[in-house]
């Protein structure tokens, strides 16, 4: 939570698994539940980092609502204050994943702070500043929020808009699993922590120009159905294709992680393979399955016990 000192507090989920290279996820752990809960690619994190959390401010489970007079945090705030949980636990360079905003904030931190990031996994990316369509959409999401709270309409929006119409369901239908955990996750969030976040993201400046100066190795994931796949198609673009590739999902919306995380198991694994990092073949049953699922404890994977809730640490605000 914030507080009257200029700060605001990160909530982390710290999971130590055996891994010597840190990784770093942005954005809600909903965003990741279906890729650690597939165990192939779980293994393939799990095997190879200690793997790190960060909510946005006030989106921690649990988390009070922050006060109206503290200062709500900008994109390059936000992008800060992954630095200073990175001096906090005395880390170098990390590898870094994200999911729309949170990819957009990583994005933002590799080029502020290069020397720190080893590479990035980016889902559905931004890039650029808001459309005119993405700024009065935020707008009438921020209105619901400021007037309604966490309302029935704007929890139908978001979802329509993270998660293709095949998960959504329909009528005839019913809506999978991962929509009706996300619409749960939605019920327990502050309004006003989200709209805080809402606004810092629809004030965000473009960034383009200083994707040609990225030098980390970059891979992207998009579903084909996602709001923001040719966003995903500008950056792809601008960044420099010999450290950089772009991974389309069919049939998939902005949450390729939650909708289809079997997808991502594969490039993943060849990303790893530039930098050493692999699972042991010794186990393999497959040349698909380098650790098979059954040499992973069940208890490993339950939210409880994938690693130590940590304190809320204290990050300033500029």
């Amino acid at each position: 939570m914030a507080d009257s000192n200029d700060s605001v507090s990160v909530d982390m989920e710290k999971i130590y698994l055996g891994g010597k290279v840190s990784f770093l996820f942005s954005k809600n752990m909903s965003c990741f539940q279906g890729l650690f809960f597939f165990p192939e690619a779980a293994s393939l994190l799990l095997h190879n980092f200690c793997i790190y959390h960060i909510s946005p401010p006030g989106h921690e489970l649990g988390a009070a609502e922050i006060c109206e007079d503290d200062p709500s945090p900008s994109a390059d705030d936000l992008a800060d204050q992954i630095l200073e949980v990175l001096n906090y636990f005395g880390l170098g360079a990390v590898m870094c994943m994200g999911v729309t905003a949170g990819a957009y904030i990583l994005s933002l931190f590799a080029l502020k702070y290069r020397e720190r990031v080893l590479g990035l996994i980016l889902i559905s990316p931004l890039c650029k500043s808001p459309s005119w369509s993405e700024w009065f959409y935020n707008k009438v999401m921020s209105n619901l929020l400021y007037f309604y709270g966490m309302c029935g309409l704007l929890k139908e929006c978001l979802l329509q808009r993270y998660f293709s119409k095949e998960v959504r369901g329909s009528a005839e239908v019913a809506e999978s699993d991962i929509v009706q955990a996300c619409r749960k996750l939605l019920d327990e969030r502050q309004s006003n922590n989200v709209l805080r976040f809402l606004q810092a993201i629809n004030r965000r400046p473009d960034i383009t120009e200083g994707l040609k100066r990225l030098r980390c190795r970059t891979l992207i994931f998009v579903g084909d159905s996602s709001p923001f796949h040719s966003e995903a198609l500008h950056m792809i673009s601008k960044l420099d294709r010999r450290y950089s590739a772009l991974v389309e999902v069919q049939a998939c919306g902005s949450m390729v992680t939650e909708e289809q995380p079997h997808a991502m198991l594969i490039p993943m694994e060849y990303f790893f393979m530039g930098y050493g990092l692999y699972r042991p073949c010794q186990f393999s049953d497959s040349p698909r399955s380098p650790l098979s699922p059954s040499c992973i404890s069940p208890e490993l994977l339950s939210p409880e016990s994938m690693g130590l809730k940590l304190k809320p640490i204290k990050t300033r605000i500029s």
